[in-house]
Formats: C-alpha cells, sequence, structure tokens
C-alpha cells in the first residue's frame, strides 16, 4: 500500500474514534456505490451522518477540509442516497467532514459538522 494510503487509513482510524468517543455509533466505514465512497457512517442521536475524511501531514497545500470539491460532495450525495434507500431511512441524514493533519508531535482534528451547508 501507498503511503498516502496508509495515511488516509490512519486518519480514517483517527476520525472514527473520535466521532465514537462523542457518543456516534459507527455503522459502516468504506461504504461504497458505484465509484462513490463514503469513510464513515454512524448514527448520533437520531441522525445518520455520514463523513468525509481528509488527513494531511501539514497545511502547505492547504488545510484538508479543502480538498472536498463540489465533485467530491456530489458523488458522496450519491452514495448516501443509495445508503438512504438500502437502510429504508426516513430521518434527514447529515454530511461531515473531519480534518486531521498528523504531525510529528501533535495531531489536530477539526470536526466540521452539516459541512456542505456551510
Amino acid at each position: 500500500m501507498a503511503s498516502h494510503n496508509d495515511l488516509g487509513k490512519r486518519g480514517e482510524d483517527i476520525a472514527a474514534q473520535y466521532l465514537a468517543e462523542r457518543g456516534h455509533a459507527i455503522l459502516v466505514r468504506n461504504y461504497r456505490f458505484e465509484k462513490s465512497e463514503v469513510d464513515i457512517i454512524s448514527r448520533v442521536n437520531d441522525t445518520i451522518v455520514f463523513t468525509e475524511v481528509k488527513t494531511r501531514t501539514s497545511e502547505a497545500f492547504g488545510y484538508p477540509e479543502d480538498a472536498v470539491s463540489a465533485r467530491k460532495q456530489a458523488q458522496l450525495k450519491l452514495a448516501m442516497e443509495q445508503y438512504v434507500l438500502e437502510n429504508n431511512i426516513t430521518t434527514e441524514p447529515r454530511f461531515d467532514i473531519v480534518s486531521i493533519i498528523i504531525r510529528r508531535d501533535k495531531t489536530d482534528i477539526h470536526h466540521i459538522e452539516d459541512a456542505f451547508y456551510h
């Protein structure tokens, strides 16, 4: 596995633990539909949360969350619609981004709730 894949997996593991510690029940990781993938699907209270995780080692090329383009958002929405249909979800879903910067001496986590509407 390439080192960027290792970094992405590590970031997803950190994000899943972070969300679980904040009351999210992790339902699915790496849910795929056609060419779309959602990193983490969780439930918190009565809300199903679709989370995109972006991980970097610095801000040299911008903040990780800036990499969630309009095209990526459209792909995530497509996967969300399929998951909602497959699982008969009747509550309003939410899209979050967990942005992670892993440095040698510390890890910064930025959780953006309802990210597509801010």
